[in-house]
């Protein structure tokens, strides 16, 4: 890689209309700025389209909303649906809960490297002082100086990344990773058997590895903080392991219900 590479960013969201706003305006005031943002909406909320049309202003381009009905967790759906619309070399994926460090685009572009994805790491902010938060009664430093935070190790940015290389499955996470879009072309993406939460990143991360790829897991640098909130229904995570663990132990290098179902990206639409 001569250059860093243009940057898609996929930001998922359910209801979360409120985390958004925080996120987006973060990005606009972050000194290196996405190519592009798609804000990849599993749901149709009316906060959520509000939202992103306020940031239309603050963008060049403006944001792209992909929306679908929520019929149970289809997070894989519209994430393909983002991955086929977007333009750029490389796919940064953070989830609408997740509000970024201001270098968080700069330093992804900064890891990426051939043959490899980047994950990046997250503190969390304790569910009890969210709403503080987002109502900028609190900042960052506050809340770890009071307790509001916690993994405050994982939420620093160093002088220096620390990062090591593996094809490890711990620790992979869908909320801060970075991956070539001709990679993800390579895999077929997220694949959309998995409704429900739980595996759909490490299925992703097995499929990339099958095909000769690495993780470089990174500390220190492309940061974010969760905003921790009650955990999500579990009710498909054995099934949705079953099919991890079958994937991997047959070197799957390509998913089948996955990108290569999408002609166009339909629905698409600047905010």
């Amino acid at each position: 890689m001569s250059h860093p590479p243009s940057i898609t960013l996929v930001i998922s969201a359910h209801r979360q209309a409120a985390s958004l706003r925080l996120i987006l305006e973060r990005l606009a005031g972050s000194p290196v700025r996405p190519a592009q943002i798609i804000v990849a909406e599993d749901g149709e909320d009316s906060e959520t389209e509000c939202v992103v049309r306020e940031a239309a202003r603050h963008f060049a381009p403006a944001p792209m909303h992909l929306r679908q009905p929520h019929t149970g967790f289809r997070k894989c759906v519209v994430l393909n649906r983002a991955i086929a619309a977007a333009t750029s070399e490389y796919v940064v994926f953070l989830d609408g809960d997740c509000v970024p460090h201001p270098d968080f685009v700069a330093d992804h572009a900064a890891l990426a490297r051939d043959g490899a994805f980047v994950q990046g790491r997250r503190a969390f902010i304790r569910e009890a002082r969210v709403p503080e938060f987002l109502a900028r009664r609190a900042g960052l430093a506050k809340l770890a100086l009071t307790g509001g935070m916690h993994g405050m190790a994982k939420g620093l940015r160093l002088p220096l990344p620390l990062i090591r290389t593996d094809r490890d499955f711990h620790g992979v996470l869908g909320c801060n990773l970075g991956v070539w879009r001709a990679d993800l072309q390579l895999v077929n993406g997220f694949d959309e058997a998995f409704e429900g939460w739980g595996h759909e990143d490490a299925d992703l991360a097995a499929r990339l590895y099958a095909n000769g790829r690495v993780r470089r897991v990174v500390h220190g640098r492309a940061v974010v903080y969760h905003l921790d909130h009650p955990p999500a229904a579990r009710d498909r995570a054995k099934s949705n392991r079953a099919r991890f663990e079958q994937g991997v132990a047959s070197g799957r290098r390509r998913c089948e219900s996955g990108l290569k179902q999408l002609s166009a990206p339909p629905g698409s639409r600047p905010a």
